[in-house]
């Protein structure tokens, strides 16, 4: 396979339409006044002796929301924050200790609206250095990585169904080891993938 991260730097400049947690729900009906609150997520890749390796994170099971679910670091935009960049680069600071110096930033995916009302947009990050993780005490209970050609590989994808709120809604799914990689994580690394597909046309942003 041909360098990943040359393709998806090739790739940033292309349009891809933005993605959302009821992607593969076309029942659901979104209302248009919707209100959708900025965040932001880090994708972060580091080079290693096997190959480029995505960093990811379990959530701890005690939090309210998605309490265990892997998740890339990331959060709501804050008042302080410049763009939504920034909001990236530090969350992913406070919760797994990443130096913002360290992270080159290739580009940003189209954003993807969760079920939780918050429009995320993935920044794409390509680590220079060492990096030794320091999880957020209470928010994360672990940071690991995967293969990156393992969650940008299409047929490594499943799509998968459960009840939530009476209904039965489908998903994506990209199983990794003992990580279930699901939900928004997974949609999201979906369209990155699909970005990268032979099949995908090289249009520019308007």
């Amino acid at each position: 396979m041909s360098d990943l991260i040359d393709l998806t730097r090739s790739a940033m400049g292309r349009t891809c339409q933005a993605s959302s947690d009821f992607d593969l729900n076309p029942d659901v009906k979104l209302a248009p006044d919707r209100t959708l609150r900025p965040a932001a997520v880090l994708a972060p890749v580091l080079w290693t002796e096997g190959g480029y390796r995505l960093i990811l994170t379990k959530r701890s099971s005690a939090l309210k929301h998605h309490p265990g679910q892997i998740a890339f670091p990331g959060g709501k935009q804050d008042s302080g924050d410049v763009d939504l960049i920034a909001t990236a680069l530090r969350e992913a600071q406070e919760e797994i200790g990443l130096p913002s110096e360290t992270v080159e930033i290739l580009g940003t995916l189209a954003p993807h609206e969760t079920v939780t009302s918050f429009t995320v947009t993935p920044v794409i990050g390509l680590l220079h250095g060492p990096f030794d993780p320091v999880p957020e005490q209470g928010e994360v209970a672990e940071v690991f990585s995967v293969p990156l050609v393992h969650v940008l590989t299409e047929s490594n994808f499943q799509v998968q169904s459960r009840r939530w709120r009476g209904q039965r809604r489908a998903y994506y799914t990209v199983p990794y080891g003992p990580y279930y990689i699901w939900g928004a994580t997974a949609r999201i690394l979906r369209a990155w993938t699909e970005l990268l597909s032979p099949t995908s046309r090289p249009r520019r942003h308007s």
